[in-house]
């Protein structure tokens, strides 16, 4: 028996049941809106693979395209592009999503290819292969980008030996060893229903949304996933020296998870010290001193961790004096960042947030993400204030705790005069 529940505080048009299986199922009617978006969001991502999978998440959401019981792959493409829509998914550390774009009237085409792809497909060997040469390629592309294998690099330095801190493309040698069986087995395990939202926003009728979620995923048997390996930040570094003509730089710590109570407070220091162009780093690094053409910082909450970063590219003979830059304003910042900063900073969460959540894409992200990691909607209002009571002794005191944390570095490019971690992790408990 399906079962209604109320979307407390959050917006009246929000409407919310869960099938009997444990999917939810989330709508939300937006009057003037001609168009529907519609989604299904699995709380499982790269996080949850075993040695094994690296990099399985990530072909499941290509294969998934690439035909099932009663459409090929172009019957597939077809069928969105003939009503004028499109579709697409994305892969992460804790979530895959599937989503389509229609007119509103053409929802229910939208659903039946996404419930096709998500319950029959059939992951033809001859498709299999052609899709892992694919991403063979992508993944060829991002070891000839810098800034992309910094990244990954980075990753995997904060995370040892820990399925959060591998890079979600996988590696050759686990892309290639993939066949049905594996795509099958990590799909009963993970694709269960209690981690799965259908969400749907813009010109879409609740009701109409819930059958046709009883028709493709009601079939689905309950079951419950096992949870993910827990991730520990450790802290390392990797250094790639290589011939370019720029050198990028990753400089992290331990961030914060997204349920702890100091995580807007910590949100908000990263953008005061390299959230835009009034930010500390970028005034002192790039308007003042010219040692980066661009500089930020970043932070990336999870469900049990977090990780915070500045990021950076600058000429080779210029690394020192960077990172000692890098270094004095993060101090700076934890001592003297001032209301002003502060406000500043706020203002520009609440336009991201706010704005996001006038589109229906941003709508249905925002719902599920929401409903799998809180089983609720967090009104924007809810959001905002919390925001709002961050005070600039919190934002202070949540980078002073960063700096108590054992640093990550990740560098590639022109990196013979960059500083040691020990130096790195000496000038951050050192006074500026």
């Amino acid at each position: 028996m399906n079962q209604h529940f109320a979307a407390f505080g959050a917006s009246p048009s929000l409407r919310l049941t869960r099938l009997a299986n444990g999917l939810t199922v989330a709508t939300e009617a937006m009057p003037g809106v001609a168009t529907a978006t519609l989604g299904v969001w699995v709380g499982a991502g790269s996080r949850h693979e075993r040695p094994e999978e690296h990099g399985l998440s990530h072909l499941i959401e290509h294969m998934a395209f690439k035909g099932t019981e009663r459409r090929s792959a172009r019957r597939i493409a077809e069928d969105i592009e003939n009503v004028g829509g499109d579709i697409n998914a994305a892969t992460s550390a804790e979530q895959t999503s599937y989503t389509a774009r229609v007119l509103g009237e053409d929802a229910d085409t939208a659903l039946d290819v996404l419930g096709d792809i998500l319950t029959r497909s059939v992951f033809e060997a001859g498709e299999l292969a052609r899709e892992k040469g694919v991403i063979l390629q992508e993944h060829a592309a991002v070891e000839d980008t810098p800034d992309d294998v910094v990244y990954d690099a980075f990753t995997e330095a904060a995370f040892p030996d820990q399925p959060i801190g591998r890079p979600i493309l996988g590696r050759p040698e686990t892309i290639q060893s993939f066949d049905r069986a594996a795509i099958e087995a990590y799909l009963a395990r993970e694709y269960t229903p209690d981690r799965m939202v259908l969400a749907a926003a813009g010109a879409v009728e609740h009701e109409a949304i819930v059958a046709a979620a009883e028709r493709h995923f009601g079939g689905l048997p309950a079951a419950t996933a096992p949870e993910p390996v827990p991730g520990v930040y450790r802290g390392g570094e990797r250094r790639m020296a290589r011939k370019l003509e720029q050198a990028n730089l990753v400089l992290g710590l331990p961030g914060l998870s997204f349920r702890d109570d100091d995580y807007y407070a910590l949100h908000l220091f990263a953008q005061i010290l390299g959230g835009g162009l009034t930010s500390r780093l970028w005034h002192e690094v790039r308007e003042t001193r010219g040692l980066a053409y661009e500089i930020h910082a970043f932070h990336w909450p999870f469900s049990d961790c977090g990780l915070f970063g500045i990021g950076a590219g600058t000429a080779g003979a210029d690394l020192p004096a960077l990172v000692d830059v890098t270094l004095a304003c993060l101090h700076q910042a934890t001592a003297t960042l001032d209301e002003a900063e502060l406000a500043r900073a706020k203002a520009q969460l609440k336009v991201a947030l706010l704005s996001a959540l006038e589109t229906p894409g941003g709508r249905i992200e925002r719902t599920a993400r929401q409903l799998l990691a809180w089983g609720r909607v967090i009104p924007a209002g809810e959001v905002i204030a919390k925001v709002d009571a961050v005070t600039v002794e919190d934002v202070r005191a949540a980078g002073r705790a960063l700096l108590s944390g054992a640093p990550t570095l990740a560098a590639i490019g022109p990196i013979r005069r960059l500083q040691s971690l020990d130096a790195v992790a000496r000038g951050l408990t050192s006074a500026a």
